[in-house]
């Protein structure tokens, strides 16, 4: 069974910068693509950012692309989002999900399994 941890959430003023981490167990994880959601109260859940298995594709959101970044350490079973430059409007619970293949896109179909989520907030 596959687990997904994430942390690093936190409250932060806008213009400030955050590190999600989302440790995986299981020895799969450097075969299947990455990737970060994030959900507001009263709105769906929405696509942030993907990396492929290998760490060599990445895709974006329009909404925070410039401002946030996901990688990968397969040694520590880990994916990480470093979020910069923060706006109130980044203020979510953020989830990490495995794809069900290496390379996977936007939709959340596409993930297998889910984090438990882990608020970030952005004050103005």
């Amino acid at each position: 069974q596959v687990q997904l941890v994430e942390s690093g959430g936190g409250l932060v003023q806008a213009g400030g910068s955050l590190r999600l981490s989302c440790a995986a167990s299981g020895r799969t994880f450097s075969y299947y693509a990455m990737g970060w959601f994030r959900q507001a109260p009263g709105k769906e859940r929405e696509f942030v950012a993907t990396i492929s298995a290998s760490g060599s594709y990445t895709r974006y959101a329009d909404s925070v692309k410039g401002r946030f970044t996901i990688s990968r350490d397969v040694a520590k079973f880990t994916v990480l989002l470093q979020m910069n430059s923060l706006k109130p409007e980044d203020t979510a619970v953020y989830y990490c999900a495995r794809g069900r293949v290496a390379v996977s896109g936007r939709n959340v179909g596409e993930y297998a399994y889910w984090g438990q989520g882990t608020q970030v907030t952005v004050s103005s």
